[in-house]
C-alpha cells in the first residue's frame, strides 16, 4: 500500500522546509511528498532550496496562485499517485513512526485514520472512562471527527466523496468536520491511531493565522465556516448552536477587558452568517468525481 504526504502551505516557507526535511529523514518515509504551496513569493534562498528538493525528486512542489485550504488539499488529493494520502500541517515535528503508524492502520482496513496531535505544552494522556475524547489520548478509539493537520485517507474513498468542500473560505473553520460528516454517513466511524504522532508548532504567522485573530477582526473569515457547517449538515441542535454562537463569541476575557470589541465581533458574526447562507444556497463545492 503506497502512501503520499500532502502538505498545504501558506506563508510558512522556512518552517515548511524544516518540516519537509524532517519527513524526508524518517526511517520509514512516505512514497511521495507533495507541497501544495499557496505563497506568492519566497525569499530567493528559500525558493532555491525548495526547487532543489523538487528537482531531486524528493518532493513535488506545486504552486497555487490563491490561498484556500480545501482547494489546496483537493489539488494534492488529485495529484497524488498513491493508494493513501496523508495530510499534514506545514509547521510540525513528526514522530519517527508517523508514516509507519498510518500505513499500518490503513492496511487493517481503516479508510480514514486520525493521528495524535500534541500542541505546544501538551503531553500524552490516559483518559478515564466517560471522559471527553481528546487528540492527546494514548488509546485507540472510534471517533466522528478528526484534526486536519494529521490524518490519512484512502485516495479513492476521498475522491468518491467529492474531496473537501471548497465553500469553506477564509480560515476554512470546520472543513474537517464537514468531511467527517460525509465520511461517517457513508463508511462509519473514524479510527483514531495514537501511535501516529505529530508535534504541532502552532507558528503565529502564516496558515490560517494569516486571516488575523478571530477575537480581533470584523471580517467574516473565521465565523463563516461554523455557520456554513451547520447549514450544510443540519446536525441535531444546529439551530440552537447557531443562535448561541454570537453570544459565546463575545463572552471572552478579551471582550471583558476590551468591551468596545463586542459590537465589532457581533458584526463579524453577522457577516459570517450572511456569507454562509449564500454559500449554502449554492450547494457544496466538491470535486466532480462525486455523484449525488
Amino acid at each position: 500500500m503506497t502512501l503520499a504526504i500532502v502538505i498545504p502551505s501558506y506563508r510558512r516557507g522556512a518552517v515548511a522546509l524544516d518540516s519537509l526535511r524532517a519527513l524526508l529523514a524518517l526511517p520509514q518515509p512516505a512514497d511521495e511528498i507533495l507541497l501544495v504551496d499557496q505563497t506568492r513569493d519566497h525569499p530567493a534562498e528559500l525558493a532555491a532550496a525548495l526547487q532543489a528538493l523538487h528537482d531531486a525528486g524528493q518532493i513535488r512542489w506545486l504552486r497555487l496562485p490563491e490561498p484556500s485550504i480545501p482547494h489546496a488539499m483537493n489539488v494534492g488529493l488529485q495529484q497524488a499517485g498513491s493508494d493513501v494520502v496523508m495530510f499534514l500541517d506545514d509547521d510540525i515535528v513528526p514522530d519517527a513512526q508517523l508514516v509507519a503508524a498510518h500505513r499500518q492502520a490503513q492496511s487493517q482496513g481503516d479508510a480514514l485514520v486520525a493521528g495524535r496531535v500534541f500542541q505546544p505544552g501538551q503531553h500524552s494522556e490516559t483518559l478515564r472512562e466517560g471522559e471527553p475524547f481528546r487528540f492527546t489520548s494514548d488509546a485507540p478509539a472510534n471517533i466522528d471527527e478528526f484534526m486536519g493537520g494529521n490524518f490519512s485517507v484512502r485516495r479513492e474513498v476521498a475522491l468518491a466523496l467529492g474531496g473537501f468542500d471548497e465553500n469553506f473560505v477564509g480560515a476554512a473553520y470546520r472543513f474537517e468536520a464537514e468531511f467527517a460528516w460525509r465520511y461517517c454517513r457513508a463508511h462509519g466511524p473514524i479510527h483514531y491511531e495514537p501511535s501516529a504522532i505529530i508535534h504541532h508548532l502552532a507558528i503565529a504567522t502564516g496558515g490560517t493565522r494569516a486571516h488575523g485573530h478571530h477575537l480581533r477582526t470584523i471580517k467574516p473569515t473565521h465565523a463563516v465556516g461554523a455557520y456554513y457547517y451547520w447549514l450544510r449538515t443540519r446536525i441535531p441542535g444546529w439551530r440552537r448552536q447557531a443562535l448561541l454562537r454570537p453570544l459565546r463569541a463575545v463572552r471572552t476575557r478579551h471582550h471583558l477587558r476590551r468591551p468596545w470589541w463586542i459590537p465589532l465581533t457581533l458584526l463579524a458574526e453577522a457577516r459570517g452568517f450572511a456569507l454562509a447562507w449564500q454559500l449554502a444556497r449554492r450547494g457544496p463545492k466538491l470535486l466532480k468525481q462525486a455523484h449525488g
